[in-house]
């Protein structure tokens, strides 16, 4: 054990405090922090802070696009492959357009998802906002967001296709209604009637919209982390084969207005928006919205317990014994 009194050499050198000494006396050191002027770091915070407020649109934005350029995209191929002129086979049929556009909503969900959390649909904003406390603060900049993606979605495709377009219309100026304006935006088979119509796009929307509310509860059984897009592909290829014939299986109003103004720009004109006593306005704008709401609702009073949910903050909710065993084992987890 070594000695007490054993002291280094820089502890003898130190001088001994003077505890009579005041306060006052003693050098206080300030240090003055100065910022640093540097051309590369205040663009990089300012460019930090841009992106913060920017990567949740840009996520709806980008995922909105991918669904249009994967739908859009398949429907062109399946219809101007009919035409000999176009190709010596066609390369598509009904089938591949379900699988074009489950694709499309799986691939935009898998790349938006993490991001702003992958709604690339105004009806399931809105829905979310309405009913599952989803800030209405970002509603417009999402539903802008979503349909600047999807206007410039069916952009990208048809300036893809435009020569096809052109060998299936029969020249650079002709365009027709429904015609190959139906490759962009959604039109009903003649017999349908507007209640026909409007009852189809709720249906598969409030379908939709059921599915997305169990795959997201975590009471439910949900998908391992990662795979609720996989969830979409299913959900929108059944719809879609199911349902989809007569209406062209909107679900989005963005999907649908996004590409239509498109068309209304590139040459079709005003009849895009004129077809059946402004069909583009009660059938695959108002009816998934509806839809939407309606199966968000259903779902929320009958199986989800979430606090996040306006019906579960209107009542107390007393949890019951599964509740809290499941609970528990959470905790003890």
């Amino acid at each position: 054990m070594a000695s007490a009194t054993h002291r280094d050499d820089a502890t003898l050198r130190m001088p001994a405090f003077d505890r009579s000494q005041s306060k006052a006396s003693v050098p206080t050191v300030v240090t003055e922090l100065v910022p640093v002027e540097s051309d590369y770091f205040i663009p990089q915070s300012r460019w930090l802070t841009i992106r913060e407020l920017l990567s949740e649109p840009a996520g709806e934005f980008v995922g909105t696009m991918i669904l249009v350029i994967f739908g859009a995209g398949v429907n062109c191929q399946a219809t101007l492959s009919s035409n000999p002129l176009v190709s010596g086979s066609p390369k598509g049929d009904y089938v591949s357009v379900c699988f074009g556009w489950a694709a499309g909503i799986a691939l935009g969900a898998w790349v938006s998802g993490g991001i702003s959390g992958g709604h690339i649909n105004p009806a399931v904003t809105l829905a979310f906002a309405t009913l599952r406390g989803f800030p209405w603060r970002k509603v417009p900049a999402y539903i802008f967001a979503q349909l600047l993606g999807a206007l410039c979605g069916a952009g990208v495709v048809y300036a893809n296709y435009i020569h096809a377009i052109d060998a299936f219309e029969g020249g650079r100026h002709v365009r027709t209604v429904p015609g190959t304006a139906g490759l962009f935006g959604t039109y009903a088979a003649d017999y349908m009637t507007p209640v026909s119509c409007f009852f189809e796009e709720y249906l598969g929307t409030a379908i939709l919209l059921i599915v997305i509310c169990a795959v997201t509860d975590k009471r439910n059984t949900p998908p391992p982390a990662g795979l609720v897009p996989l969830v979409l592909f299913v959900t929108i290829l059944g719809i879609a084969a199911s349902l989809g014939m007569q209406t062209g299986f909107a679900l989005n109003p963005a999907r649908d207005l996004g590409p239509r103004i498109l068309t209304a720009m590139v040459g079709y004109g005003k009849d895009v928006f004129t077809y059946r006593r402004q069909y583009w306005l009660w059938c695959p704008i108002l009816a998934p919205i509806l839809g939407a709401l309606s199966g968000t609702f259903l779902y929320d009073l009958f199986f989800y317990k979430g606090a996040d949910s306006v019906l579960n903050k209107s009542n107390s909710y007393v949890p019951s014994q599964k509740d809290l065993r499941h609970s528990i084992a959470e905790s003890v987890v």
